[in-house]
């Protein structure tokens, strides 16, 4: 019998490039990697046809436009890689039978609430990006309402450009850094969320034994419960406590200064509290999420 094939868009991105790190933990699978180079997601002739031809039991969308700051200017591209191109991947899902697995942000909100945001309070991006991001969701649902998406918050990893490897080089190079420390969160290890995703898929593949009301015993498949959530790692940081962190556990002698917002201004407003709650995912899944200076120690290992 052939292994259920698990297709990953955006592999060289942060999320997809720790996925590839995952497949010999998860035998049972075939994973295809593909850039945007291999498949233009949007597309959907082609998208289609690709579907039709390798049947893929999953599609995990890790292919974003994340140029924040760009896409203030770049509205089009943001709106076709973080919209469109969801779209077309949610309908060919949705025609082709393919569990959908795609992420989102915490930046579909505006970083106004109080408490960490649950997945079904009221969004406002307040940027570009985030608008973006919030059509690909509405799309998503809109063509595959069977599809799981997964909001995310400062993800960071190994590789690529994030907020962990922009300080190493900067404490590095400078005697001393300024660090906003008035918008607040927690970040994410991709390679814990990339984790979390190959649980999802892994427990929807399990078959159990199920009693019906008839008093008869039938297979079915795991589980699997659509809808939106929130993942990210334990905690609740600003970036200059994220940096301080990076700076004790680097063992860097750099010195890092709190600053307002104000005093860094960038092209895109950034929400000042986009801390996420996490506890839906947590019970769906029975995911244990790990903390979130514990996940930076164990990236840390692998820069240092």
């Amino acid at each position: 019998m052939a292994k259920p094939k698990i297709l990953v868009t955006g592999a060289n991105g942060q999320v997809g490039t720790s996925l590839k790190a995952l497949p010999a933990a998860y035998p049972s699978f075939d994973f295809i990697f593909l850039t945007k180079d291999e498949l233009p997601i949007h597309r959907f002739e082609l998208v289609s046809q690709y579907f039709d031809v390798v049947k893929p039991a999953y599609c995990i969308n890790a292919a974003a436009y994340t140029a924040v700051d760009k896409a203030e200017t770049d509205k089009d591209t943001a709106f076709l890689v973080n919209g469109d191109a969801v779209g077309v991947l949610a309908s060919a899902c949705k025609k082709y039978g393919t569990r959908f697995i795609h992420i989102s942000t915490d930046y579909v909100f505006d970083g106004t609430s109080p408490e960490p945001y649950k997945e079904d309070d009221r969004t406002n991006p307040a940027n570009v990006y985030g608008l973006s991001k919030l059509r690909g969701e509405a799309l998503c649902l809109l063509y595959n309402p069977e599809a799981v998406i997964i909001r995310t918050a400062w993800v960071y990893a190994e590789h690529g450009n994030n907020f962990v490897k922009t300080m190493l080089r900067l404490m590095k190079e400078r005697p001393a850094i300024n660090v906003v420390n008035d918008q607040i969160g927690a970040p994410t290890y991709a390679g814990d969320l990339a984790k979390a995703i190959l649980e999802i898929v892994r427990k929807n593949s399990e078959y159990r034994i199920q009693n019906t009301e008839a008093g008869d015993q039938q297979m079915v498949t795991g589980n699997w419960q659509p809808g939106i959530y929130h993942y990210s790692n334990q905690g609740r940081i600003s970036w200059y406590d994220f940096a301080v962190a990076i700076k004790e556990l680097s063992g860097s002698a750099c010195v890092v200064n709190p600053i307002p917002s104000a005093q860094y201004p960038t092209p895109a407003k950034r929400p000042a509290f986009s801390l996420l709650d996490t506890h839906k995912i947590q019970a769906a899944y029975q995911l244990e999420i790990p903390h979130w200076k514990e996940s930076l120690q164990r990236c840390l290992t692998h820069l240092l």
